[in-house]
């Protein structure tokens, strides 16, 4: 069996990491297109051992193609992703456009798989957002098997999840200060480099931002609608890996020890979590890792049935990239199985 896939937005951190990921896992392909702004038309990109050459998104026909990962952000899937979808191609996308439309399911293929038989409605998947990526996937076994009733959370995220110019920015406030040139931020509302911003995406009425909203309204539609979630999102100076601070109130008690038991043998994760220098994961340590790691598990006793933890994960794969090919393999695995 193998599938006609597209990478819309094949030029960017996430698209350039799809088709990583697609090469790496040998998704099983007959052809992969790479896709982006016509300015990008004829460019060059990387797949596997291969350079692609780039084609124009606005000529691409998307008939005949079977799979389609969107890497582009709300416009371009605004205007494209229903133009894939009508010609019998299943969108996966990355941005945040359909996340909240009852007709589009929103998969983590770890917590919600079986929900993806809802793509039939608009031959649209979602992707969620990479801060509730690696939360759902660290929250679903303790959920099954105590009940969260709470969850306030604390995010520390990596310039990536802005982009590439988010990253360069980093990188060049880092280089100008120790030659004392001017601090001009563009791609954030302030300095990035050796500061910490608690402010990513736009502010609602209410103060919460556009980050923690998605966050909230996410895990609901992926977990559960009856958790309550409080988030607090801050950008940090680093380029990639996302980490979170999280504690969970729960509805049956459970010990730190059994929540380490619990997450050992879970899908997507990895514990790390011994009490002692280095005894945890770091952003840095789950750069270009599949995993989701945890650490730093332990009971809060100010609650009852509380928990603490730390969960990190590569904020381009398994918050982008990564769960959306594993997204179009449980799709092919489950609904679009073809003959050879």
């Amino acid at each position: 069996m193998s599938y006609r896939v597209a990478v819309v937005g094949a030029t960017g951190n996430v698209g350039r990491e799809m088709l990583n990921i697609l090469a790496e896992r040998q998704f099983p392909m007959s052809e992969v297109i790479p896709l982006a702004s016509t300015r990008s038309s004829g460019k060059e990109v990387s797949y596997g051992e291969k350079n692609l050459r780039i084609q124009s998104l606005d000529d691409f026909d998307f008939a005949g193609t079977d799979i389609a990962l969107f890497a582009a952000g709300s416009p371009v899937s605004t205007e494209f992703a229903p133009i894939a979808a009508k010609a019998g191609c299943v969108v996966i996308d990355n941005a945040s456009k359909f996340r909240m439309d009852p007709d589009v399911p929103l998969i983590v293929p770890e917590v919600n798989a079986d929900a993806i038989a809802g793509y039939s409605k608009k031959n649209i998947i979602a992707n969620p957002n990479c801060s509730t990526a690696q939360l759902v996937v660290a929250l679903k076994p303790i959920h099954d098997a105590a009940t969260i009733k709470r969850v306030v959370v604390s995010t520390y995220q990596s310039t990536s999840g802005a982009g590439k110019e988010a990253m360069d920015e980093l990188f060049n406030q880092t280089k100008g200060i120790y030659v004392n040139d001017p601090i001009v931020p563009e791609q954030f509302p302030t300095q990035i480099a050796f500061n910490v911003i608690p402010h990513i995406g736009g502010f609602m009425e209410d103060g919460t931002t556009e980050e923690e909203w998605k966050m909230m309204v996410e895990t609901k539609k992926i977990l559960d609608p009856k958790i309550k979630l409080s988030a607090t999102c801050v950008r940090v100076p680093t380029f990639v890996g996302h980490a979170e601070a999280v504690n969970l109130e729960l509805e049956r008690p459970m010990s730190a020890a059994e929540a380490r038991d619990l997450l050992r043998e879970s899908p997507g994760l990895m514990l790390v979590d011994k009490a002692e220098d280095g005894g945890y994961t770091t952003p840095i340590d789950c750069v270009g890792d599949y995993a989701t790691f945890v650490s730093r598990i332990r009971e809060d006793v100010t609650v009852e049935n509380g928990l603490n933890l730390w969960v990190v994960s590569d904020n381009l794969r398994k918050g982008a990239a990564l769960n959306a090919v594993q997204i179009a393999e449980s799709l092919i695995n489950r609904h679009l199985k073809k003959a050879a």
